[in-house]
């Protein structure tokens, strides 16, 4: 496999023996060592790179970025965010003056991603950084130095990714085999797909990036996402929207903060900016973990599955999808091509509890859409993650509930229910009981809330 892509500005043309290789070994085998391994799964942001396209920029992983993922791109190293004659970027300049690097271990990546949020004029700079670990410094000077730079120009050579153009890879790639493959549809996707069932498919490789780096894995055969546009359409719908399953969970957020925010919100808790602008709704859900954060949201609103195997398509509820830990409704050679939602979800609340507000996994996602006719409760669709081997729905606790007042009276009565829904386990995040007693008391966290009560926990209140 041949792929082109431009590189700090230059034309590269690579030839692929190992197309599951990351983007960050090719990087320092190629003598740009500027861009660090440190956890090697998208977790520090020490790798981080500027990769741009029809799109836009963005700040994404290195270390779980495969090769062909970034066929027909264009990539920026730290060591192309200075001027080629060596002037600095604005962000470099304010990391310098405001004694944003001590040890610089970290400093490469942090520099790429506050000179993508310059170029977007970003200025969410504790959002866009939580993607990024510093151990020495802290982040008081490094968010100085970000915010110090937000009025400096866009200096011209970092417009230059914008704006390119070449024709010879127009298609990104060439030279295709059966063992790595780049559709430019979903049509041919699915075709593909069906001659190689047993394939990998691989979106943003943010899951699978670390069957290959941390599992070790070998992947016979894959297929890259990336070039499939139409999968990565949002259509509006007289009912509902329909939703690519390539969009990023970073498309994914802006496209729901007016008609769902409260997934909105979820989002922003979903791993970091690198991982957000990689990652996708398709792979979010494919993947069946137990502790995936947009199921239990999309199960919650109702949402439906558009599953596709060679021309055939099938629609199907998405609790209904997951069957058992590890195992999906899905046959072979069968993809999700898109998610269906509804236009609105306005009683729709979502809660993540885990260690960390940033950039951490879920012991326990709950969301929650109950409505309301005058003060009895009349539906109810109250999902998990975290608390069994698939998102699941809470159909006993939402029975306990339905017909009855709206009242802390009914929520209380309700919470044993919950233990005849979940049999959580125990693990290094959380213990069964912990579990379940923190579903239970967002139960009443959602009752507070559409009481009208703070519950904010970001806020403090004397």
């Amino acid at each position: 496999m041949k792929i082109s892509f431009l590189l700090n500005g230059e034309t590269r043309n690579v030839s692929v023996t190992d197309p599951t290789q990351s983007v960050l070994d090719w990087l320092r085998a190629e003598g740009l060592r500027g861009t660090k391994e440190g956890c090697n799964e998208g977790d520090c942001g020490a790798c981080t790179v500027m990769l741009s396209d029809a799109q836009g920029s963005r700040a994404v992983n290195a270390c779980i970025l495969m090769l062909p993922q970034i066929a027909g791109k264009a990539l920026r190293t730290v060591e192309g965010i200075a001027a080629p004659d060596g002037t600095l970027h604005p962000v470099q300049q304010a990391m310098v003056d405001h004694h944003g690097s001590q040890c610089g271990f970290c400093t490469p990546g942090f520099v790429v991603s506050m000179a993508t949020a310059h170029l977007n004029g970003r200025r969410d700079h504790d959002d866009l950084l939580a993607g990024n670990l510093c151990r020495c410094t802290g982040y008081a000077p490094i968010i100085r130095a970000a915010e110090a730079a937000e009025t400096a120009p866009v200096p011209d050579w970092m417009q230059t990714d914008r704006t390119f153009s070449l024709a010879e890879i127009s298609s990104g790639v060439r030279g295709q085999t059966a063992p790595a493959y780049l559709p430019g549809s979903t049509d041919d996707l699915a075709q593909w797909y069906l001659a190689h069932p047993e394939a990998t498919l691989i979106a943003g490789g943010t899951d699978v990036g670390l069957w290959v780096t941390k599992q070790l894995r070998t992947l016979p055969q894959v297929a890259f996402l990336s070039h499939c546009k139409d999968l990565s359409d949002i259509s509006e719908m007289e009912d509902g929207f329909r939703i690519g399953a390539g969009i990023t969970i970073a498309a994914m957020r802006e496209a729901m903060a007016q008609p769902h925010p409260a997934f909105a919100d979820l989002l922003r808790r979903f791993a970091s900016e690198q991982v957000r602008q990689a990652a996708t709704i398709g792979g979010n859900i494919a993947n069946g973990s137990p502790i995936g954060d947009t199921p239990p949201a999309l199960i919650a609103m109702g949402a439906r599955l558009i599953l596709r195997r060679g021309d055939a398509r099938r629609e199907i509820e998405i609790e209904d999808f997951f069957l058992t830990y590890g195992k999906q409704d899905r046959a072979p050679g069968e993809f999700v091509e898109a998610v269906w939602l509804p236009k609105s979800a306005p009683d729709l609340a979502c809660y993540k509890l885990s260690k960390r507000f940033d950039q951490d996994i879920s012991a326990v996602c709950g969301c929650f859409n109950i409505t309301r006719n005058g003060s009895k409760i009349e539906t109810a669709r109250v999902a998990f993650g975290g608390m069994a081997g698939t998102p699941k729905r809470a159909v006993a606790f939402e029975a306990a509930l339905i017909g009855r007042p709206f009242s802390e009276a009914t929520f209380t009565a309700a919470l044993p229910a919950l233990a005849q829904d979940f049999t959580p386990l125990s693990d290094m995040r959380a213990s069964a009981a912990y579990r379940l007693e923190a579903a239970q008391n967002m139960a009443l966290r959602y009752l507070r809330e559409a009481s009208g009560e703070a519950i904010s926990v970001l806020e403090v209140a004397p």
